[in-house]
């Protein structure tokens, strides 16, 4: 592709510049930030680092930045309102509100669906719903590491409460079909709930447009800081018995952002949006006339084409490699249906010892379960050693790939 702009987009990391030339490979673990969002952080430090909700200046700018945030958020997953959005601290922890609040309501509909194909994390909290009378039904991946959305057919019925999923494999990049999975679960009267954390990065999110009820994000995927953010249909959230102190109102965003949030890390959220949208007007030959959304869309769009160049080319790499063993969706016609994220092993060389010799040429990548210990049993690993990861994103370049290549081949003939 070549118009998009790898040398702009690289000169908006200082991270990518500092001299080092080190190759970011484990993006699923944490993107790096560009320096608008370091900008952003330092200056609600220097400007306003104080609580919101009191009368003086500052103050008040916090809970303006917190909106402006709000705002930013529901545009980039086409939100019906910024209400929608709530801020805290990570994904896992959205997950286990939003769990510990259906566990009680299940009633007459205790039926549970998820997927081993996830991040633990949406798991495991839905697990241990089975204390308050949650029945677990399990969406199983096929042995093309990918959910068959016909797989979910046979688990649905009226007693369904939820069905939860990934839109994209944190360990593998599969993607998942959440529209089709969202149509089927409202059939039966269920509700859907989606991990996009992983996917975030990649591609274009409208949740409108997918249909679900509930989305988890993780900022710190998104080019932003350590935080998290909620999204879900405001009807849906509204009904959610959370936790609350009795001051606080029982309505949306308020009653579901427990405590005190990192307001700066918000404000970061906040840039990695506006840095997102930079790069579409960039992109788009129509800048002048697009809105922030339409920006962000051309953004994300051109981000998944770009993806795809690297993600067919890192296959291609990774099956010239001898002795390795890539798991996930390997058809070079497939690449809609996944994201620039491999894991692979090597015959003979233990996967900790890969990563640890990349490590050694200036390269990262990610070894172990990747939190997802139940998808590695699927894939016959042994959870304690795992596999190895290289997660890719928009930054990345061909040059890195080729000097992953390189690396990989030296170290395994020096075995």
């Amino acid at each position: 592709m070549p118009d998009f702009p790898t040398k702009w987009i690289r000169e908006q990391f200082p991270a990518l510049n500092d001299g080092e030339e080190f190759v970011f490979f484990d993006n699923g673990a944490g993107a790096q930030v560009p320096r608008v969002v370091l900008d952003a952080v330092q200056d609600h430090l220097i400007s306003r680092n104080v609580q919101r909700g009191g009368r003086y200046r500052r103050s008040i700018e916090v809970d303006g930045a917190i909106q402006r945030a709000r705002e930013s958020v529901a545009l980039f997953v086409n939100a019906s309102e910024p209400n929608e959005i709530a801020f805290g601290m990570n994904a896992t922890s959205f997950i286990r509100i939003v769990s510990l609040a259906l566990g009680e309501t299940l009633g007459a509909r205790n039926e549970i669906v998820v997927s081993d194909l996830d991040h633990e994390a949406n798991i495991a909290t839905w697990l241990a719903l089975e204390r308050s009378g949650a029945r677990i039904r399990w969406w199983h991946m096929r042995d093309d590491a990918t959910l068959n959305i016909e797989d979910l057919d046979p688990l649905l019925n009226s007693k369904t409460r939820l069905v939860a999923c990934a839109l994209a494999s944190n360990a593998l990049g599969s993607v998942v079909d959440v529209k089709g999975a969202a149509h089927r679960t409202h059939q039966v009267g269920g509700e859907l709930f989606v991990d996009a954390v992983h996917y975030a990065p990649h591609g274009l999110i409208d949740v409108q447009d997918l249909g679900c009820d509930y989305m988890v994000c993780s900022g710190y995927k998104i080019f932003a800081p350590h935080m998290g953010f909620l999204w879900g249909k405001k009807a849906a959230l509204d009904a959610l018995p959370t936790f609350r102190e009795d001051f606080i109102p029982d309505k949306v965003p308020f009653k579901i952002e427990v405590g005190t949030f990192v307001y700066e890390n918000v404000a970061g959220m906040d840039a990695a949006v506006s840095y997102l949208e930079s790069l579409g007007r960039k992109i788009s030959p129509d800048a002048d006339h697009l809105t922030k959304r339409g920006a962000l869309k051309a953004a994300m769009e051109e981000i998944r084409a770009y993806e795809e160049i690297l993600c067919e080319r890192m296959l291609t790499t990774l099956s010239a490699i001898p002795g390795a063993h890539v798991y996930g969706v390997l058809n070079s016609g497939l690449l809609r249906t996944r994201v620039p994220t491999f894991c692979f092993n090597v015959n003979g060389i233990a996967p900790m010892d890969v990563a640890a010799g990349l490590s050694e040429t200036g390269i990262g990548v990610r070894d172990g379960n990747m939190y997802s210990p139940r998808l590695l049993s699927r894939l016959g690993l042994p959870t304690d050693t795992g596999a190895v990861r290289a997660s890719l994103v928009h930054y990345n370049s061909l040059d890195e790939i080729e000097r992953f290549a390189t690396a990989m081949r030296e170290l395994v003939s020096a075995r």
